[in-house]
């Protein structure tokens, strides 16, 4: 049985990349967020290994609180990968179309992708008003650099150049092929 909501199988299955990445947001009036993750992509091997990312910005507006979020979004073209493919910034709407993802029983095997990228997410905490502010990823490539035990560039990591690491089968094996 499918969940009411979630990310659907169908769209999964057809994704050609994942950006995965959790943002803390806290305000009072004035509002910062942070956050980090990771993007994968597709490649004719399975699922490349992880190329790390990082947000982070400020708002005003009428807001108060603290959330956490987790984000998913779901990478419908190879376009929205290889947005994410460069070691500079990412900005959802300028780089890549980005809409709310399909959830529940209505979204079978037959949607097609009407963004280059799905958004999905889940929040925790209270945040409460209306902020204006944009949403700007950046490749983090010391993290990378830690990771895989020497300087790599997401597009070498993306395309599948640079071959997974161990640690990073707990992952492919989750998400499948």
């Amino acid at each position: 049985m499918m969940p009411e909501k979630g990310i659907p199988g169908a769209i999964l299955r057809d994704a050609k990349g994942l950006a995965i990445i959790t943002v803390v947001k806290v305000g009072f009036g004035i509002s910062g967020k942070g956050g980090q993750g990771i993007v994968i992509a597709r490649t004719d091997e399975g699922w490349s290994g992880p190329s790390f990312i990082g947000t982070g910005g400020a708002g005003w507006g009428a807001q108060i609180g603290a959330q956490i979020t987790d984000f998913v979004f779901v990478l419908n073209t190879n376009r929205a990968v290889r947005a994410f493919s460069k070691d500079g910034n990412v900005t959802l709407g300028a780089d890549a179309s980005a809409a709310a993802g399909p959830v529940g029983r209505d979204a079978h095997v037959g949607v097609t992708p009407t963004a280059a990228i799905y958004t999905y997410s889940r929040s925790k905490g209270l945040f409460a008003g209306a902020s204006l502010e944009g949403a700007v990823f950046a490749t983090q490539k010391t993290a990378n650099e830690r990771y895989y035990g020497r300087p790599v560039g997401a597009l070498d990591i993306l395309s599948g150049e640079v071959k997974p690491p161990r640690k990073a089968r707990v992952l492919n094996a989750a998400l499948g092929r």
